[in-house]
């Protein structure tokens, strides 16, 4: 199911991630889509995104996240703050987000950069 308001990108992200559904996280993410990691570069584009996503997926997590604040900068492009938790191994991992999203041309949203930590 794709993201209908750009506060959906977030519910979605948090079920297929939960759900281990590396698929669908890939759905809300534009082709050429940016996820800047904590260190090194950018992945960048769907093949690198697949990379980076299916090593979290693969150690099922439990993640869950809180949109904190939507700006609507157009009626084509937001910028999402949230905070998130991502717990597994006994281990728990947490950060404040920046997302920015852009309306596609069905009307759903997809997710353009994604800075996990991008207000730490």
């Amino acid at each position: 199911m794709p993201a209908q308001t750009p506060e959906q990108c977030f519910a979605l992200f948090a079920a297929n991630f939960n759900s281990g559904n590396l698929e669908g996280l890939l759905a809300l993410y534009e082709p050429g889509a940016c996820l800047v990691q904590q260190n090194g570069p950018p992945a960048r584009g769907t093949a690198a995104l697949r990379q980076r996503l299916a090593a979290f997926v693969a150690i099922h997590p439990v993640y869950t996240s809180q949109v904190a604040k939507v700006i609507d900068a157009d009626d084509n492009l937001a910028m999402l703050y949230s905070e998130w938790t991502l717990t597994a191994n006994a281990t728990t991992l947490s950060g404040k987000a920046i997302q920015i999203v852009r309306r596609q041309s069905d009307g759903t949203w997809k997710i353009v950069v994604d800075d996990p930590f991008g207000r730490n």
